[in-house]
């Protein structure tokens, strides 16, 4: 299907509004963090990327028609190479919301990645840790000033090197105008989709801890 839309943001910028909102939009489906957890043939591709090597994009992407959030952020140069006529979308929301955000949600559940019994979610956050804590990040993700100097990093390097008329730097809580605008499509009539807030995390990953605990 090739990319038409690909995300350069950190995720906990509303990277999971952002995929709804894209979908609504004609431009699903949208891959996301949740493709990776939920289908089993996806993590392979990433824990491949991990360890230095070059996915065939165009295979990983098959059925996805745009991109956002993590583990494909982390290679948006890349990408944005690769499909030279997508647009870029870099989420942002306040550095210190983002923080808050990173390491209320993701940041425990995917630093546990040891702890966790042999399988797919162990070998899934085992992968996150790798690309995003290790690799993005340093290995100092828990450290608040620190990421939030990579953070400022990020989005002054993806809005250095993408073309300003192929680049919409996005806010979430900005809604459907800007990003409509930029995408040539009509607003819709139905409200934003605002979802995976820090509740919303917690709740889903309590959920699935019990349904382990269950089984």
């Amino acid at each position: 299907m090739g990319l038409a839309v690909m995300g350069a943001g950190f995720g906990r910028t509303g990277t999971n509004s952002l995929k709804l909102a894209l979908e609504m939009l004609g431009f699903g489906p949208c891959h996301h963090m949740f493709e990776v957890l939920q289908d089993p043939t996806q993590l392979p591709y990433w824990q491949a990327a991990a360890r230095g090597g070059a996915p065939d994009w165009n295979t990983v992407f098959e059925k996805f028609n745009s991109a956002v959030d993590w583990p494909s952020a982390r290679y948006w140069r890349e990408l944005s190479e690769f499909y030279p006529d997508a647009k870029v979308i870099l989420s942002v929301r306040p550095e210190d919301k983002w923080i808050d955000s990173v390491h209320a949600t993701i940041y425990p559940s995917m630093s546990s990645w040891e702890s966790r019994p042999a399988g797919m979610r162990r070998d899934h956050g085992e992968m996150a840790n790798e690309t995003i804590n290790n690799q993005i990040f340093d290995g100092k993700l828990g450290d608040r000033e620190h990421a939030k100097t990579v953070y400022r990093a990020h989005i002054k390097e993806v809005q250095a090197t993408i073309a300003p008329d192929r680049l919409l730097t996005f806010d979430v809580a900005e809604g459907w105008d800007p990003l409509c605008a930029f995408l040539g499509v009509a607003v819709p009539g139905e409200p934003f989709p605002r979802t995976n807030s820090t509740e919303d995390f917690k709740a889903r990953v309590g959920a699935e801890q019990a349904a382990r605990a269950d089984t």
